[in-house]
């Protein structure tokens, strides 16, 4: 077996990753020069979601992870993981001892792929954008905590936040925080489509079929000023319609590189095969899968019922029988990786129990058994989601206390549906916008969710959420952040089921690979290049 050992920094404790090789044939690409991605992602404008890629709106991994070849964030990740770094600005801080006054100066000659001047008035009238549209996404809430946004001259921009907020840095390397051009994207409205324009590593265009984005090109973008070495001059991105497609494509040589979603089968299959042209590479990663209750709907109002399903359900056997050593249990949204997780269901519920489960809803006087559906997306994670939905199905209603129906529907169908309130029980993925508790917290329960809970507790959003966000020293905020997780398996607005790695396979002539992913599933196209591995 070709076998590689990569040794890059840790993120938070996370194990480094480790390289297998697998078999394939083929010369990649078709023998072109640019690098062929594949995706299961898909990207649809639609009624409801008419601007998907408009950094305004955009807030799932597939969306931001086109704009981040595209668009210039004043902050950006290393691709090693760690503390943000300085992107478009040369230098960023706070400058006050409360963490509520931070400011950034421009690089010099920063320009938009166009040859536009870039100023801090562009700066602000982006933020200050994503924020007015306040799009039903929700991502404007990672700004939440900005008050007024202040420029001084052409080369420095200043935040002022409402209340200390020292995982603010992370925001500001967030797509909603892209600088765009004023003269490509109005001040109060959405710009639909799948055009993008920015000051980013790459310019794109794009192929669209209907309503559908089926496949990005990316070329370097020659007026590109920033932190990032782009080892190419062109990758292309392609969509495909599921996992098998995407892996026949591989083994022919049609692409070069595979990503999200492969499926368990796949991953399982490459990290057993020896000797070929394919190698998989295992990257540390912060996914994290769970449901979601609409707990305004009659079926699930009772936290009564919500306790009873964390009790049943049994995440062991989820994992162990769907995704295999591809995942984890997770006992709280917070995944174990990161400072401040706590095993708080665990804590509560311990080993699932019919027994106690069906005590709980006795005590509450509901009567039995439990109508309700649990809706998933047929074609945003993989393959395995309708698997994983079947045995939660099967683990429910096997304990006599449920009478469950699983629906599957498309990502562009699911997405507004949720939004809108259709849902009693839906499952839901989650890439962290930033490798910090506060994003595992904050997205799901304070206001402006993007969830559109109606699940509402006054005492995280006021309290302590503030709290964690005050302590520049992430350890100091563990207090805070533990009784939220602690709060969260008390009232079961959510309910994690686990947390997963992810994969990168590709042909050994491409190199980079270690890099191509980060730990929040950033895809770091740049890092790619061409020749031989080793």
């Amino acid at each position: 077996m070709n076998r590689k050992t990569l040794v890059l920094p840790a993120v938070i404790g996370l194990l480094a990753p480790v390289l297998a090789a697998c078999g394939g044939s083929g010369s990649g690409s078709n023998g072109g020069d640019g690098i062929v991605v594949g995706t299961t992602d898909r990207f649809t404008a639609s009624k409801d979601a008419p601007a998907p890629l408009d950094p305004a709106y955009a807030y799932d991994v597939g969306t931001w992870n086109i704009l981040r070849q595209t668009v210039q964030t004043l902050m950006i990740q290393p691709k090693g993981d760690g503390e943000p770094v300085p992107e478009a600005a040369q230098s960023c801080g706070f400058t006050d001892s409360g963490n509520e006054r931070y400011a950034c100066k421009l690089r010099d000659g920063l320009k938009f792929a166009n040859g536009d001047a870039i100023t801090a008035e562009d700066v602000k009238y982006s933020i200050d954008r994503a924020r007015a549209i306040q799009s039903d996404s929700g991502v404007f809430a990672l700004l939440s905590t900005i008050d007024t946004v202040e420029t001084q001259g052409d080369n420095e921009v200043i935040f002022h936040l409402k209340t200390a907020d020292a995982t603010f840095p992370y925001k500001l390397s967030t797509p909603v925080a892209g600088i765009v051009n004023p003269d490509d994207y109005e001040k109060n409205k959405l710009r639909d489509g799948f055009d993008v324009d920015g000051s980013g590593p790459y310019t794109m265009r794009a192929d669209v079929k209907g309503d559908e984005l089926v496949d990005v090109q990316f070329t370097k973008n020659p007026n590109y000023k920033g932190t990032l070495k782009v080892n190419n001059d062109k990758v292309e991105l392609r969509s495909f319609a599921d996992a098998d497609a995407m892996g026949t494509a591989l083994e022919k040589g049609d692409i070069d590189l595979m990503t999200r979603s492969m499926s368990p089968a796949q991953i399982q299959k490459l990290s057993n095969a020896s000797g070929g042209a394919v190698d998989l590479v295992e990257v540390a990663g912060l996914e994290i899968r769970y449901l979601a209750f609409n707990t305004s709907a009659p079926a699930v109002k009772s936290r009564a019922v919500r306790e009873a399903m964390a009790q049943v359900v049994n995440r062991s056997e989820l994992v162990s029988k769907v995704y295999g050593s591809q995942a984890e249990p997770l006992y709280s949204m917070v995944p174990a990786s990161i400072t401040g997780h706590s095993n708080s269901f665990f804590n509560k519920y311990g080993d699932p129990s019919v027994t106690k489960a069906k005590s709980i809803l006795a005590r509450a006087d509901i009567t039995t058994p439990v109508k309700l559906t649990l809706h998933y997306t047929t074609d945003h994670y993989g393959s395995a989601t309708k698997e994983e939905f079947e045995l939660l199905q099967k683990q429910l209603n096997g304990s006599g206390l449920f009478d469950v129906t699983i629906k599957g529907e498309p990502w562009a169908t699911f997405v507004p549906a949720e939004r809108k309130g259709e849902y009693e029980v839906w499952g839901m993925g989650w890439f962290p916008d930033f490798p910090d508790a506060d994003s595992y917290i904050a997205p799901f329960l304070d206001k402006d969710n993007f969830l559109k809970l109606p699940y509402a507790n006054s005492r995280i959003r006021n309290t302590l959420i503030p709290e964690s966000r005050r302590e520049a020293d992430r350890l100091s905020a563990v207090g805070s952040l533990t009784n939220i997780q602690d709060i969260v398996a008390e009232d079961v607005p959510l309910l994690p089921l686990w947390q997963g790695k992810q994969y990168v396979a590709a042909r050994d002539d491409v190199t980079g690979t270690a890099y191509a992913l980060n730990s929040s599933s950033t895809l770091q196209l740049w890092e790619l290049g061409r020749g031989m591995s080793g």
